[in-house]
């Protein structure tokens, strides 16, 4: 294994300081709302050194999506020792990206940015981070069907869709602004209407 420079390991750092600053930023501001002149000033570089690791804002959020979507499989592969069912599985997943935006820790990204998303469908470790961990929970989504814990007239890619909404629902920051609930609560409360819907009968959060 070749030996990594001292010079390469300080820019590995500073790569990684300035992604979970973009990550921080998208979380609390936004892709529109942020800038580069401040992440370059949150992490006490100047903007010039940052256009050497990322050659655009486009370019900084594809990092930060590549870094949740890593942290997102490495807890995927934690849940079969863990969650005995497809179903545990999938909710975990849920409760865990839920977990991930109300401590200010998900990467907001617009729907609609051209820009952005041409970055993005050319990010090949985007794209192949994103592939993989849909697969993953389309498979679980599939299981979850044929055992009939989850509803088989639905397509699969509308479960996974509805799914993938939870990381940036903003039923959960409009709770929370109220004081009402503690976190605990309203991940319960927003598991239960993602699984159980609205229908009045009882939505389970567990297994």
């Amino acid at each position: 294994m070749a030996k990594v420079s001292f010079r390469e390991q300080v820019l590995k750092v500073r790569e990684d300081a300035i992604v979970a600053s973009v990550n921080r930023l998208l979380a609390e501001k936004g892709f529109d709302l942020m800038t580069v002149d401040e992440v370059a000033a949150d992490v006490g570089i100047a903007k010039a050194s940052l256009y050497r690791h990322f050659a655009s804002k486009e370019e900084l959020a594809a990092a930060a999506m590549v870094r949740v979507l890593t942290l997102a499989q490495a807890f995927m592969a934690t849940l079969p020792a863990t969650e005995p069912t497809p179903l545990g599985r999938l909710k975990a997943v849920a409760r865990w990206t839920m977990q991930l935006q109300l401590a200010g820790e998900m990467p907001s990204l617009p729907s609609q940015n051209s820009s952005l998303r041409t970055t993005l469908m050319g990010h090949e470790t985007y794209l192949t981070r994103l592939n993989e961990v849909s697969e993953q929970l389309g498979e679980w989504i599939v299981q979850a069907q044929q055992q009939g814990s989850l509803d088989d007239s639905l397509p699969p890619e509308l479960v996974l869709y509805t799914l993938f909404a939870r990381a940036c629902d903003p039923v959960l920051p409009v709770l929370k602004a109220t004081g009402q609930y503690s976190d605990e609560r309203i991940i319960e409360l927003l598991l239960q209407t993602c699984f159980g819907g609205l229908n009045g009968a009882p939505g389970p959060t567990g297994t």
